[in-house]
């Protein structure tokens, strides 16, 4: 029998993870899954015949360890998804800006390096919005992640500036859906659609996250969304084993939020044949029978 691991962090106390519907299923295909955790430096990945990167919810605190260890696991006999490449592409949200460029649409987006007040206020009339998103353009579950007004903005201006004071950063008008609607997430196996959710937030906040108290359901995709995460698809610079395609309903149509290559959720759990549809789409060669 074939070893996989699944890349991990240490401990998902905190995290809703649902990897493990992945072994019995991928036990069918002649393959044994374990978790590993990313941190472990003594681990020999030439163990394994394959590595998928799943519940690495801490990398974004040290991305250059994260990208030094999947290089040396790229340089093992394991076989890495998705491939280091595409994580690179996908590391910093300023892949957002090669997605525009080629037609997809994107929520409005400005971009800076360390952070002044007076720019991100003029925002605010710029999108004609009441209310902005700051982030880090490397980021994850939310991590420093800031809903502001102008007077929110003022308010913490001296906190915001010290914690972004060497770090990229992006802006983006808040939109009102995320609470009304809520955010779309499709998922795509290979080049297979396999299943659509919509992630709401608890009551008082933003955050569509489980470990944010956000509420899932599983939808049927409009058409406009499944042609739409196809033409993102089809952006990124190699094929992929998973991919996870973020969506907003704006007044212009949807928006995309995030495309996630590196660690996103699944949701096993919302489509009872998904991990069954991984497993198969794993273990089959591309172009086999």
């Amino acid at each position: 029998m074939k070893r996989c691991a699944f890349l991990s962090m240490a401990s998902l106390e905190k995290f809703v993870c649902y990897d493990e519907l992945l072994y019995a299923p991928l036990q069918r295909y002649g393959w044994h899954a374990e978790t590993v955790d990313w941190r472990d430096n003594s681990i020999d990945w030439n163990q394994f015949d394959a590595v998928i990167i799943r519940s690495c919810w801490d990398y974004q605190s040290d991305p250059a360890q994260f990208l030094t260890v999947l290089a040396t696991i790229e340089r093992s006999t394991a076989k890495l998804d998705n491939s280091l490449e595409v994580v690179r592409w996908n590391l910093s949200k300023t892949y957002l800006r090669d997605l525009e460029a080629k037609g997809i649409p994107i929520v409005p987006t400005a971009w800076f390096h360390g952070l002044d007040i007076a720019p991100l206020l003029s925002l605010f009339t710029h999108w004609q919005t009441p209310e902005i998103i700051l982030k880090p353009v490397i980021s994850a579950c939310a991590d420093d992640t800031f809903r502001l007004t102008p007077t929110t903005l003022t308010q913490q201006s001296a906190t915001l500036i010290r914690l972004f004071q060497e770090r990229d950063c992006m802006v983006q008008p808040f939109i009102p859906t995320i609470v009304t609607e809520g955010e779309y997430s499709l998922f795509f196996f290979g080049d297979e659609y396999s299943h659509t959710i919509l992630k709401t937030p608890k009551s008082g906040d933003f955050r569509v996250q489980e470990e944010h108290g956000g509420q899932l359901q599983r939808v049927e995709p409009e058409a406009q969304l499944l042609e739409l995460s196809r033409a993102a698809l089809a952006a990124i610079p190699e094929p992929t084993l998973y991919a996870r395609v973020d969506w907003v309903r704006t007044g212009n149509g949807f928006a995309l939020m995030e495309l996630e290559l590196i660690e996103p959720s699944l949701y096993f759990n919302m489509d009872a044949t998904s991990a069954e549809r991984f497993a198969r789409v794993f273990a089959t060669p591309p172009n086999a029978p």
